[in-house]
């Protein structure tokens, strides 16, 4: 489904990215683990066409699209989900989902998907009408990922969907993910609670400085000194870390 192979991005002259190479495989959940300023959010943007790959290729679905445009990214089938949700505040739920759906031009289509949006996240069609900037952290979360669902992807990237909520929020949305995974959609995941991302991921890529310094299932990265060290307190770095929930 993606593939990415070398791939190096910058801001300006700055590396943001050190010949990254990750793969997804259809129907799996992915997960990109790493600190603050590890380059995961730029891996994200790098793929959907947000950021442009200087060196390197990256292949979505059969096709080369590291030269691609980010809208023409999204008309092949992938739906990218930011950081901080990015709704748009002074439009309503259903004006945002429709700014989701854009590219449906079939009134019918379109109903149908608004509905499977509306009950998988019911709360949302309560909201139908509310201003999107008057919901709830969670609520805007859910309502970012429904917008994002409203093509129906085929790939779907989602940015640190657990930032800044709740503990009982973060365990509806890792809920919600899991749901959407076991429901057949691929998801590229990227998340600072390692716990959690893991326990519901096929696969993880724990990512440093840019570059990729581990890869693996939960079991065999709990298992790494390196990211003990690093991530689960139990080396000489850190002594507690809240990338794995602790």
């Amino acid at each position: 489904m993606l593939k990415l192979i070398g791939v190096e991005t910058f801001y300006g002259k700055i590396k943001a990215l050190h010949g990254v190479s990750l793969e997804v495989l259809e129907g799996q959940l992915v997960c990109i683990l790493g600190a603050n300023g590890a380059g995961k959010s730029t891996i994200l943007k790098t793929v959907s066409g947000i950021a442009e790959a200087e060196y390197g290729s990256i292949e979505f679905d059969g096709q080369r699209i590291e030269r691609m445009d980010a809208d023409d990214i999204v008309r092949l089938g992938m739906s990218h989900v930011p950081e901080n949700r990015h709704v748009f505040p002074e439009l309503t739920v259903r004006e945002n989902l429709q700014m989701g759906g854009f590219l449906i031009t079939n009134g019918t289509t379109f109903s149908s998907r608004l509905e499977e949006v509306y009950s998988r996240f019911p709360v949302l069609k309560e909201r139908d009408r509310q201003l999107a900037g008057t919901l709830s952290g969670g609520e805007q979360q859910m309502l970012a990922i429904g917008r994002a669902l409203m093509l129906k992807p085929k790939l779907l990237l989602l940015d640190e969907p657990s930032l800044g909520l709740s503990p009982i929020l973060v365990s509806e949305i890792f809920e919600t993910i899991k749901d959407l995974h076991r429901s057949g959609v691929t998801i590229l995941l990227v998340e600072q609670n390692v716990n959690q991302a893991l326990q519901i991921a096929d696969y993880g890529y724990v990512l440093t400085s840019g570059k990729i310094l581990l890869s693996g299932t939960y079991e065999e990265l709990k298992k790494e000194d390196r990211v003990k060290e690093m991530y689960l307190g139990e080396g000489k770095y850190v002594r507690r870390s809240r990338l794995w929930g602790t």
